[in-house]
């Protein structure tokens, strides 16, 4: 296909709020080794593009400074040595920037073809939970079946993926969520006890059904103590955000007496090669999940390109459930 010199993209005009996502005409990049050009037809919005949007998030010297960590789309051109993909292939994919769009690049074992089932606006949806849920609750955090999983944020991008992922795998799935509505759609997603944080103590809840074994977190803050009262002895807390702050007081004896693991990550700055891994683990094991129907991206609203900063605006109302998409092409 002949591609345009030229695209449409959001720029960063200046750290701040969703009014300094701005229009922009910038050159179409160009797949270097290793590497596709994917014509995106949707781009997902997520947290870390409104951190980065504030100046709280810096993208990796290598990457685009375009916001937009995930797309869907059609592969509009190859860099040498890619194999596996041809042009014109429906393709979504975890991206280090730039998704927000027509045109972005991203290495192409970090591409992975459209689900059956799904169309490329659901498609949008799948990296970037997927990525983070799969490697922090399963290759990290070790989920395993009959064991008890605890994710804050039951209806967030990130909620209504390990919801659904660690119910298919077994495991007695608990959330939180901020209203009784909201704990409602974690329980038809596969929840097994949803808690509405503002009227429950989510400490309690877990602890009486035995402790959990795993608790996904990205609030912080005073969670962080609360986590470890929630957890069961041996019970590992994976930390992957910090909404409230990332500073807490921990008396660490019971870590050492219960024999409790704290970890966590971040998605972006890890190596191409772990990001590799994932996708390899994601198309073996959580692909077949989505082709049959047990896992479903949640689709909470979508907004044309230009209109970047009122998808901003709300995720960071939190009104949301599931995700939100900036529709591209």
């Amino acid at each position: 296909m002949k591609l345009p010199k030229t695209m449409r993209a959001i720029e960063i005009a200046r750290p701040g709020g969703p009014e300094v996502l701005v229009p922009a005409e910038v050159r179409v990049p160009v797949p270097g080794p290793g590497q596709i050009l994917i014509e995106v037809a949707y781009a997902g919005v997520n947290r870390p593009d409104a951190l980065q949007r504030a100046g709280a998030y810096a993208p990796p010297p290598s990457a685009s400074p375009l916001p937009g960590l995930e797309a869907s789309g059609r592969v509009a051109a190859l860099g040498a040595n890619v194999a596996g993909w041809s042009v014109g292939d429906p393709v979504t994919a975890l991206l280090p920037g730039g998704g927000y769009a027509e045109f972005v690049v991203t290495p192409a074992a970090h591409a992975l073809p459209i689900p059956d089932g799904i169309d490329l606006r659901e498609a949008a949806c799948l990296p970037e939970t997927c990525f983070t849920v799969w490697s922090n609750v399963f290759m990290r955090g070790g989920l395993a079946a009959g064991e008890v999983f605890l994710v804050h944020g039951g209806t967030s991008g990130i909620g209504t993926t390990a919801i659904q992922i660690a119910a298919a795998m077994g495991a007695r799935v608990f959330a939180t969520a901020g209203s009784d509505a909201k704990c409602a759609v974690c329980e038809r997603l596969g929840a097994e006890r949803a808690i509405n944080y503002r009227t429950e103590d989510f400490v309690e809840v877990v602890r009486s059904a035995g402790g959990a074994d795993l608790i996904l977190d990205m609030v912080g803050g005073d969670y962080i103590a609360r986590n470890v009262r929630a957890l069961s002895d041996d019970g590992r807390l994976v930390q992957i955000a910090f909404l409230t702050g990332p500073k807490a007081e921990l008396n660490f004896a019971q870590v050492m007496a219960r024999r409790l693991t704290i970890t966590g990550s971040t998605l972006r700055p890890q190596s191409d090669l772990a990001k590799a891994r994932i996708a390899a683990e994601l198309r073996r094991h959580v692909w077949p999940l989505v082709s049959s129907g047990r896992l479903r991206p949640i689709v909470d609203s979508e907004f044309p390109l230009d209109a970047a900063a009122d998808a901003h605006r709300r995720i960071e109302s939190s009104d949301h459930i599931g995700k939100i998409v900036l529709k591209v092409a």
